[in-house]
């Protein structure tokens, strides 16, 4: 550091030719009388006049105006000096230290030594991004907690903004008067943030739409009510920046989109509502005619926006249908597949029926144009062809010509024959086509009290017991044999859990709804028709077709008996009485032969394993 007389001398030099320089601009000095004589104006004129005249020598200075000059340098000197040294002791004694008046959210730290500034700033801030942060969004209070949003302190990028001590001298100056607020750097874990503001969803209010609604069978206006969301974008922002050093967020809301304004409530009302159920609207079909009252009009008549501001008509169709279809149901043909009949012996073709069904989307896009018509308002039924499954031309290629494979089984009687002639008559007339699968329960559907079963005997977890349905495991077992024989490939099937007298052994089938099924696929390459005859005592399956291959079932012996367990039950309803059987093991082998040549096609030996009946007491 210069000392101060240093550091004055250039300033006496300065000070002295400054003030030198002012008194030399306002007056010139005349040789003759050693004067100070005219204006500096007049000199420069003389300066610059046609005829040039002898320079003029330097004016003289009088030694009071060179100690004038003297003294003011030396004062300007000693300034200097001050200044500058009190300048570099001040910046000497702040190293180290934040800069003066340096506030980071809300906390004053400047002067502070570094270390302890940053130990306050954790302190402060640290505990706040884990306390829960009141927050307003439009009229309503909620709350954030920092942490848990995905917000935390970026202490580096803090102190990188804070910056080290100003150089500047003026800077220094300025600080002592003033303060600089320094934002908080955060560290944001983007889908942590997303996730609050996606919560505060819930408080968003939106646009109440208008429309119009039917009371008592007249238009009624409802007007639009603006609503107010959350600005997401801008609530990201005022998070992110504000948290630090809030108290309390108010988070941005933009009003709602509003799709519909409300002069075009009221021109839906006059324009298309109350013509709309000024009279009815006439729906004719073919040979007959359907009707929509003003009523039923108001009662399935809605609006919605037309994305331009307005409302367009929408009828709910399916309570539209709900009203029509009934009404023109006699005008509609269903759909028949062909199927076969076997009158004289020898199947013969039942030709298909095609549909003619009522196109319902076609004829309801029709009737909104109708609402606002003066007038008799009519509209036609658009009706669709259905064409059948199984055409006639189908049916007749099939080569469904000849008996390839029946099974009977009888001694059934009350319940389980009812359910038994029940199912025979919905698979009476079944076709399967070459390489189809046929399933008993995909086929026939839930067997419930509605399509006329009973309840009836079935076995429960090994014992006898009853349920709606009951006894139609003797038609799958009597369909299963048809099929065996008649050289159709296994599709699954499950035989019962103890052996069925009445039952050839392992070769037999159960099925419960929705559980256990019995499938068979037409591996062949022409068609089969199922013919199911059902009397009060047997039921017999037949399958028609092609016959290519002969079937024989060969059954072996008996084995590995297995003695049966007594089961006492309270007496009622649930509990059957039986004097129990023993188990066994048995086998089945299937062997196929082509029916042309005998050579063998197929062996395939089945064994199965029967569970001993228990015997059961009822006390």
């Amino acid at each position: 550091m210069p000392s101060e007389s240093t550091a004055g001398r250039p300033a006496d030099r300065r000070g002295e030719v400054g003030l030198r320089k002012l008194l030399e601009s306002n007056r010139t000095f005349d040789p003759d009388t050693t004067a100070l004589t005219q204006p500096l104006n007049t000199v420069t004129r003389d300066r610059w006049s046609p005829t040039p005249g002898p320079a003029s020598p330097p004016p003289p200075t009088s030694p009071g105006n060179q100690q004038l000059v003297k003294r003011i340098g030396i004062a300007v000197g000693a300034v200097l000096a001050v200044g500058t040294a009190a300048y570099l002791a001040d910046l000497a004694l702040s190293t180290g230290e934040v800069a003066r008046g340096v506030v980071v959210a809300g906390i004053d730290i400047g002067g502070m030594d570094q270390a302890e500034a940053d130990a306050l700033l954790h302190t402060e801030l640290g505990p706040k991004a884990e306390r829960p942060l009141p927050v307003r969004i439009g009229d309503v209070q909620a709350s954030l907690v920092p942490a848990t949003a995905g917000l935390s302190v970026d202490y580096d990028r803090t102190w990188d903004a804070v910056g080290s001590q100003p150089l500047n001298p003026v800077s220094r100056l300025i600080s002592l008067f003033g303060t600089r607020e320094v934002p908080v750097s955060s560290t944001v874990d983007a889908a942590a943030l997303d996730a609050q503001l996606e919560s505060f969803r819930v408080h968003d209010n939106p646009t109440v739409e208008g429309t119009v609604r039917f009371e008592n069978g007249r238009p009624v206006a409802v007007a639009p009510v603006p609503g107010r969301v959350l600005d997401t974008e801008g609530a990201r922002t005022t998070v992110i920046d504000r948290w630090a050093a809030s108290s309390q967020l108010d988070l941005p809301v933009v009003a709602a989109p509003m799709a519909v304004r409300a002069d075009a409530v009221q021109a839906a009302v006059r324009e298309i509502a109350t013509p709309a159920v000024a009279s009815p609207i006439a729906v004719s079909g073919k040979d007959i005619a359907a009707s929509l009252t003003p009523g039923q009009i108001a009662d399935t008549l809605g609006f919605a926006p037309d994305g331009n501001g307005g409302l367009a008509p929408r009828f709910d169709n399916d309570a539209v249908i709900a009203l029509l279809a009934p009404q023109l149901a006699k005008s509609e043909v269903e759909p028949k597949d062909a199927t076969f009949t076997v009158g004289t012996g020898k199947p013969t073709v039942v030709p298909a029926v095609v549909g003619e069904k009522v196109d319902w989307p076609k004829t309801l896009e029709k009737l909104p144009a109708l609402l606002t018509q003066p007038g008799p308002r009519t509209s036609p039924v658009v009706y669709q062809r259905i064409e059948p499954k199984l055409t006639t031309e189908a049916a007749n290629a099939l080569g469904v010509t000849e008996t390839i494979g029946q099974f009977t089984t009888g001694g059934f009687s009350g319940p389980s024959g009812v359910n038994i002639r029940t199912v025979a008559a919905k698979v009476d007339g079944a076709v399967v086509k070459p390489g189809d699968t046929f399933s008993l329960n995909e086929f026939t559907g839930p067997r419930t009290a509605a399509e006329g079963y009973v309840e009836s005997g079935i076995i429960d977890k090994g014992r006898p017991s009853t349920a709606v349905g009951g006894g139609i495991s003797q038609f799958a077992t009597t369909l299963y044999n048809a099929a065996y024989f008649a050289g159709m490939e296994d599709g699954g099937h499950t035989e019962h859990s103890y052996y069925i007298s009445r039952y050839p052994a392992a070769r037999e089938a159960t099925v419960f709804d929705g559980a256990i099924d019995l499938a068979f696929r037409n591996t062949g390459t022409t068609g089969v028709y199922i013919q199911a005859i059902a009397t009060g005592s047997d039921i017999t399956v037949r399958l028609w077709g092609t016959k290519t291959v002969n079937v024989e079932s060969v059954t072996g012996e008996k084995s590995k008996p297995t003695e049966p367990t007594e089961v006492v039950l309270p007496k009622g309803k649930d509990c059957i009485a039986s004097e129990g059987a023993p188990g066994f093991t048995i086998s089945d082998t299937r062997v196929i032969t082509d029916a042309k040549s005998g050579a063998q096609v197929s062996r395939h030996t089945r064994t199965v394993k029967y569970d001993p009946i228990p015997i059961v007491k009822c006390e």
